[in-house]
């Protein structure tokens, strides 16, 4: 994982972590407390809540690529956090464990939507790389309401095949991925019961734009409501806070909140 905007994550993370510091723990309020909540007791079942300081217009779920490799965290999800909470959403950024197992990581994911601390009309999971592939499975378990997948990884055969991640969906997987693995897969997951928006940069070289091409296909030809949102760039720019793409995505939440 690479790339120039990526330099200011230490700084953007003390930034949360200041936010979440300063408050007494004892101190009663009267609605959901920012900052680090535990869903479970690994270390990394964790989560961080963000508040805008209206009412939020709904709540960004965070979830962090990297092929779902132990060496990257939720220092990558955390740089889109300002923006958005600046737009009025509450932003629930999302680690898990990586590297144990599928089980493992899906099952963290899934935990950490149902401990959301508060409720929402507009929950929406916005997942890059891997993560986009952890967004859209959590959606067909519930507790979100839209998807948008940033360059993300949906065709796990399609991956597989191309060695995409140096070979990181057999190791995620524990195998190559076959029948079985349907229920994981988000390209044979179709049709899902919310809305998704793929935005994906066409110079994408880490995560073909392929990916998310066949998927939007798939999901409208099993009557799903799905689409495409090219944009230029490579795989960071959609996650990159001061790109025009991650501007078009801001856009497309005002929108989906309405």
């Amino acid at each position: 994982m690479r790339r120039r905007t990526l330099l200011s994550l230490p700084a953007l993370g003390g930034l949360v972590a200041l936010a979440a510091c300063g408050r007494e723990e004892d101190r009663p309020v009267s609605g959901p407390r920012e900052g680090r909540h535990a869903y479970g007791e690994h270390p990394a079942q964790f989560a961080e809540l963000t508040l805008p300081a209206g009412d939020p217009r709904g709540v960004a779920v965070l979830v962090h690529g990297g092929f779902w490799k132990p060496e990257y965290g939720i220092e990558y999800a955390r740089p889109l956090v300002p923006s958005l909470v600046a737009a009025g959403w509450a932003t629930w950024a999302v680690e898990y464990r990586r590297g144990t197992g599928a089980a493992d990581t899906l099952g963290d994911v899934r935990a950490a939507v149902d401990a959301l601390p508060m409720g929402a009309d507009v929950v929406v999971g916005v997942g890059h790389s891997a993560g986009g592939h952890l967004a859209i499975w959590a959606a067909a378990g519930g507790g979100l309401t839209h998807v948008v997948s940033q360059a993300g990884v949906l065709d796990l055969r399609s991956a597989y095949d191309e060695g995409l991640g140096g070979g990181a969906v057999e190791r995620f997987l524990g195998h190559p991925p076959g029948p079985a693995d349907a229920g994981v897969d988000p390209i044979r997951m179709v049709p899902l019961g919310v809305p998704v928006w793929c935005v994906h940069g066409r110079e994408d070289d880490v995560v073909p734009i392929s990916q998310s091409r066949a998927y939007v296909d798939a999901a409208r030809s099993a009557g799903a409501t799905a689409h495409l949102v090219e944009v230029e760039g490579d795989h960071f720019t959609v996650v990159d806070p001061d790109s025009d793409a991650w501007a078009r995505q801001l856009d497309l939440l005002a929108r989906i909140a309405g």
